[in-house]
Order: structure tokens, then sequence, then C-alpha cells
């Protein structure tokens, strides 16, 4: 599907210059008397590799519609991560560098929306919030209540975070995917 550039918004994929970009940001530039443009960075779906476009907000651009999934988590072997289809138990793989950012919060069994394109994945959208248990962090003190700071905590998958004073080693938490921030403590 064509659509104007200026249309474009980011998550959307595009096929531009025979492959399958995701858009990443994009900004809209108009410089004095001069035509408008859009300024997008783009990520490509097969490489992870990123680059910068800018488009006329008059060119238009090849739109691509993916089918969603919903998979579970299994496994990685260190060079692919695992998933499968929940409704009919088909298994596939994906490589590493195509969702480096997002392996910090897979555990096994987390439910997951794989992308693909005429049967190839491409992408892994998480939920919007995930809990993950606390393997270490520091005691926290007394004055903390007050002074509403923040500690880092070591979480199951290695990834690290800010949390309040009150959270100990082996409390569960939840945290946002997208900004990577503390959200609640579960019980």
């Amino acid at each position: 599907m064509l659509i104007q550039a200026t249309q474009l918004r980011p998550g959307m994929v595009i096929d531009y210059n025979k492959d399958l970009w995701r858009v990443m940001t994009i900004s809209h530039i108009t410089p004095g008397n001069w035509r408008g443009m859009v300024q997008t960075k783009l990520r490509n779906l097969k490489t992870g590799s990123q680059t910068e476009n800018r488009f006329r907000s008059e060119d238009r651009v090849e739109r691509v519609i993916l089918s969603q999934v919903t998979m579970e988590f299994l496994y990685d072997d260190g060079e692919q991560y695992h998933f499968m289809n929940t409704e009919t138990y088909d298994q596939i793989a994906i490589p590493r560098m195509l969702i480096e950012d997002l392996v910090p919060f897979f555990t096994p069994n987390l439910q997951v929306q794989v992308e693909f394109h005429e049967h190839t994945p491409l992408n892994v959208t998480l939920p919007k919030t995930v809990s993950l248990k606390v393997v270490e962090t520091e005691p926290g003190n007394k004055s903390a209540a007050v002074t509403n700071t923040l500690k880092p905590a070591k979480l199951e998958t290695g990834l690290v975070i800010q949390v309040p004073h009150f959270v100990a080693e082996g409390d569960v938490i939840t945290i946002n995917t997208e900004t990577r921030e503390y959200v609640s403590r579960s019980k």
C-alpha cells in the first residue's frame, strides 16, 4: 500500500530499496522557503543495520503490513531465540541480532507477539510490562522513604534497573518494557 511520506509513523514497516525497514524515529523538517521533508531513522529488519533517510513530503513509500502471531518464548541457544505458536505448537527460531534489545525481558513461557512477513519472522513485540525477580540489590536504608532515592537492582535476566529503596532481593517487580523502568512490586 502506497502512502505519503508525511503519513509515516514510528513502528511502521516500509519497503525501501528492495528491503524491509522499520521506521524508528521521524521528524518533519520545513527549512525556510523550501519544500517540507520527512527525516527518518530506519532499521533493516533482516540485518539489523540502521540508516537515516530524508523523504520529500510529496514522496510515496510502500507500507508493508505484517501479520502478528501470539507465541511463547521457550529458550535460547546463544545465537537464536526459540518461540512456539500457542495455537499450532509450531516452533520458530529468531536470530539474536534481530531482537538484541529485547533479550533482557525474556523469561521461559513469556507470551509475545511475533511479526511475520510471508512466513518469515521479523520482529518481536513484548507485553507493556513484565514481572522479574530481583537477584541482587543493596539493602535499603531507613531515610530512603523521605528522600525518595533509587538504587540499582540486578534482575534474573541480567537486566539492571533503578528501583526504590524498599525493594529487596527475592522480590518480584513489574517493569515497563518500553521505558525499562520500575512500575511496582508484586507480592
